[in-house]
């Protein structure tokens, strides 16, 4: 679980975490995989994106942040470019007519981000690709971005709600993670799947960090929870953690040689009680 903690630590801390979510792909650029961090935040003002790219030589990512502001076009569409390994790389966005509800990335509308080297679309995300692919000139790349992680911060009190896609040919799934920690009874903790409780956890004083696999839509889905922040911290200081991780394909051919898929979800729910 540390490594799933790294990933987007930036974008949060003790006293100022906010509402993110944190995308890490695999793209080809400039001849090499590379990782592709992505980031949807929200506060009070305004949302924002960022995206960052990784160097080969192992300095810090190259990153472009986009402020979208409240008023009407402002940063809403646009274009930079970056330069990576001596190699010019170019980020186009149209955010006009995206959606947003309470999460931090767009929920709808018509939208894409578009990361573009050497004539191909390396990264493209929304749902407005062909415009994409009109206003960049260029071709998709001959081999997809692939998703490795996902992380996303989400604030409540006994209830936490999320949305996410363990498979990116399969739908969206619920997930509830429900508490009942204060009072005179002994704390305990559901999570739930399409409105299914596949997890219950008493006496959560003594396990407060754990595993269970679970089937989600027959497939198997490995839950581990650390909750130990919720119960022995002070609230808004911590967060608890919580990581989906589907199992191989072969695994759910009984083969165990099959080696399993890297990506992940990693959930960080703070109390704000």
């Amino acid at each position: 679980m540390e490594e799933g903690e790294k990933h987007g630590e930036e974008a949060t801390s003790n006293k100022t975490a906010q509402c993110s979510v944190i995308s890490i792909y695999q793209a080809n650029i400039v001849g090499v995989p590379r990782n592709v961090t992505v980031v949807w935040s929200k506060n009070l003002m305004n949302h924002s994106l960022s995206v960052s790219v990784e160097k080969s030589n192992g300095d810090s990512p190259l990153t472009c942040k986009v402020e979208l502001k409240p008023w009407p076009f402002w940063s809403k569409k646009g274009f930079k470019s970056l330069e990576i390994d001596g190699e010019r790389v170019d980020l186009y966005w149209d955010l006009r007519s995206a959606k947003f509800s309470n999460g931090p990335e767009p929920s709808g509308g018509h939208h894409y981000v578009a990361l573009v080297c050497n004539e191909e679309v390396v990264l493209l995300l929304g749902d407005c690709k062909k415009e994409a692919y009109r206003r960049t000139k260029c071709r998709p790349a001959l081999e997809s971005a692939a998703l490795v992680s996902r992380r996303e911060n989400v604030f409540g009190k006994k209830c936490f709600t999320t949305r996410a896609r363990f498979d990116e040919r399969k739908k969206e799934h619920d997930i509830v993670v429900e508490n009942s920690i204060s009072g005179p009874q002994d704390p305990e903790m559901w999570i739930s799947i399409d409105g299914v409780v596949l997890i219950h956890v008493s006496n959560l004083q003594w396990k407060f960090r754990g595993n269970e696999t679970v089937l989600v839509e027959k497939v198997p889905v490995q839950v581990f929870w650390d909750v130990h922040d919720w119960l022995f911290g002070s609230p808004g200081t911590g967060h608890a953690l919580f990581i989906f991780k589907p199992a191989a394909e072969g695994d759910r051919n009984g083969n165990p040689s099959s080696p399993a898929p890297e990506f992940c979800f990693f959930l960080c729910a703070w109390k704000t009680e």
